[in-house]
């Protein structure tokens, strides 16, 4: 028996068993749901399983409900495989796509065919110009002036493409009509979404935080109705915060945000925080009202960690007799 959670408005029901989320899903559609096993929260409406009697544990991605702001993405079934080293696997139907960054794919199914566009993939309007500007839009961010759309191009049946994460961390999915059609994140977050989704710019207002903001001017906008799948780094935390409510977060761990969360920074305190305290000058402030993602380990503190290590060879971590431990279990010689 499942357990689960309602959502209105930011106020939380909870837990419910099946039967008494089902009455008060009919009683008020307008929230959203979630239960172990969903991705994310979902509309009450498209949710299946509380309209009526399903299968327990056939969980499939919902389809996300008409947005109002643009064209409508395909709308693609998911699984994702993995704790540690992620990657998620897309279901197509005949005639559907999804996007991805250039070297993002794991495997496909031969009936799915690559083909690399400028940009982000979305059907352009206008001539080679148009899509030159998109794609000079993505070279801005330090990505590359290309993507890939994995289209299914047979007749019938269904195909599957997987795209895997760079690094450790976790993969998460989102649906953009959920947040309002727009989410803000890490310029290198952004692994695969449907087809129809458009991957813009979106730029710091302040100066300060532009200069100062951990991932810099430029950050990745992300808008439309459909499924976008977006990595980060260890683990994953999810918070809503309530209109006025301030979150202090490491620059770095800053994954997304909705948009009406104001990203500023702020200096850490005294000198001798900023200079003795290892956690940089400036931090992160998040504003709500809005959901906010942070991850547990940025790549950049990763790496940095490997330098750190790389850059001391005779370092034994773990034993008192440091490079002489090494020596005696075997690892250097004098």
């Amino acid at each position: 028996m499942h357990q689960w959670y309602l959502s209105y408005n930011g106020q939380q029901m909870g837990p419910l068993d099946t039967a008494a989320a089902v009455a008060q899903a009919a009683k008020n559609p307008n929230g959203h749901c979630w239960r172990n096993g969903f991705a994310e929260w979902v509309p009450i409406a498209a949710c299946a399983e509380l309209r009526s009697e399903s299968v327990a544990g056939n969980v499939t991605s919902p389809p996300p409900p008409a947005f109002s702001g643009g064209q409508r993405a395909d709308v693609i079934d998911y699984k994702i495989y993995g704790e540690d080293m992620q990657f998620v696997e897309i279901e197509l139907d005949p005639g559907e796509s999804a996007v991805a960054e250039a070297g993002a794919m794991m495997y496909k199914d031969a009936v799915v065919q690559m083909e690399t566009v400028f940009g982000d993939g979305k059907q352009a309007s206008g001539g080679f110009m148009d899509k030159l500007m998109g794609a000079g839009k993505r070279l801005v961010t330090g990505e590359s002036l290309f993507t890939t759309v994995f289209s299914h191009a047979g007749g019938s049946g269904k195909a599957k493409v997987a795209f895997a994460a760079p690094y450790p961390g976790t993969i998460v999915p989102m649906t953009l009509s959920n947040y309002g059609g727009r989410i803000i994140c890490q310029k290198d977050s952004f692994l695969a979404a449907a087809r129809g989704v458009s991957i813009g710019l979106h730029f710091q207002r302040k100066v300060m935080t532009a200069l100062f903001g951990g991932e810099g001017f430029i950050m990745q906008k992300l808008e439309g109705d459909g499924l976008v799948f977006v990595h980060a780094g260890g683990t994953i935390m999810e918070r809503q915060l309530a209109p006025g409510e301030r979150l202090d977060v490491d620059t770095g761990c800053v994954v997304a945000y909705t948009d009406g969360v104001n990203f500023d920074i702020k200096s850490v305190g005294s000198v001798k925080s900023m200079l003795f305290g290892g956690e940089g000058v400036f931090m992160a402030t998040l504003t709500g009202p809005g959901k906010v993602w942070i991850q547990s380990l940025p790549f950049s503190r990763l790496a940095g960690r490997m330098m750190q290590a790389a850059m001391k060879p005779g370092r034994d971590e773990g034993s008192v007799l440091g490079g002489l431990g090494q020596v005696l279990g075997g690892d250097n010689r004098f």
